[in-house]
């Protein structure tokens, strides 16, 4: 298994996730939503269109936002 690397930025959300969330990762289809699990929930982004440039790893980031969040079903 190759490691890929990071492709995105999540930006934006309950402050209470930014720690939580690992912030700065790789995504395999950019046009996508992406879903993350945290604690009870999902935190869900969606791709904006732009980029930004991460100085400490040198690397062009495509920045999604967030847009929402659904609840576990139990």
């Amino acid at each position: 298994m190759t490691v890929q690397s990071p492709n995105v930025i999540l930006s934006g959300g309950p402050s209470s996730s930014a720690e939580e969330l690992d912030r700065i990762r790789y995504v395999e289809d950019t046009t996508a939503k992406v879903k993350v699990l945290n604690g009870n929930r999902y935190e869900h982004f969606e791709p904006t269109g732009g980029t930004v440039v991460d100085q400490e790893l040198e690397l062009e980031l495509l920045v999604y936002t967030y847009s929402g969040h659904t609840y576990i079903a139990e």
